[in-house]
């Protein structure tokens, strides 16, 4: 099992994660943040952090499509091991459904 991040954390960028990972296992893209799987170490302190609920275990349905998403971009984006100040209108996109689609970039 690992951890990986979901749409939920595009456009909010939260990163309360990344100030509590043991590992700096997480990355950043222009507007979400993924976690490298091989490098995670399963410990979960990153879950609860969390606050737009956006980080899930990859046992949990539907979250193939994101532990791919999250394998592909931890190898293309910079690691991240400091919390930084999240996007300025990020609580409008707090809620929001259907964010990947709307909102993805690849950063490349």
């Amino acid at each position: 099992m690992t951890y990986i991040v979901n749409q939920n954390c595009i456009k909010c960028k939260l990163m309360d994660c990344v100030d509590v990972c043991p590992v700096d296992c997480f990355y950043e893209g222009k507007n979400m943040l993924v976690i490298k799987p091989d490098e995670c170490i399963d410990c979960g302190v990153c879950e609860p952090e969390c606050p737009v609920d956006a980080i899930k275990a990859d046992t949990e349905t539907e979250s193939e499509k994101w532990l791919e998403l999250n394998k592909k971009y931890s190898e293309i984006w910079p690691n991240i091991n400091k919390k930084k100040d999240p996007p300025s209108d990020h609580e409008k996109y707090k809620d929001e459904q259907n964010k990947f689609e709307k909102y993805f970039k690849e950063n490349l």
